[in-house]
């Protein structure tokens, strides 16, 4: 069973999102801020397959934490997740080399879609 390290700063999206990768089969760790991502990724990195990471959030921008992110280690898989259009901050991040995007408000589907096209290019 593969980790995901979900990180959002609103509650009801951390609830129904961690459901939704619960149900795919996913063990999921929850961070609401970008520090805490990046806590919870230095300290589990090993055991992580994907971050799903928000863009928007109040205390670090989601392409910050996606640079400190790619420091601990260059070769993580990160999905972006966004209520706004991939043009603003998001197409930056995705340059730098980010794996993929998924537009919010997005299905299970949607969702399982975007994860396993990264996670299958490793199999």
């Amino acid at each position: 069973m593969k980790t995901v390290l979900f990180v959002d700063d609103e509650e009801m999206v951390v609830e129904v999102v961690k459901e939704m990768l619960k149900a795919m089969d996913y063990n999921v760790f929850v961070a609401t801020s970008g520090q805490e991502a990046i806590d919870i990724y230095a300290k589990h990195k090993d055991e992580i397959a994907l971050v799903l990471l928000d863009m928007i959030m109040p205390d670090m921008e989601g392409s910050e934490v996606y640079d400190r992110i790619k420091r601990i280690n260059a070769d993580v898989k990160v999905l972006l997740c966004s209520g706004y259009s991939r043009e603003s901050e998001a197409s930056k991040v995705m340059e730098q080399g980010c794996s993929g995007f998924v537009q919010k408000p997005f299905t299970m589907e949607q969702l399982s879609q975007s994860i396993r096209r990264i996670l299958d290019k490793d199999e």
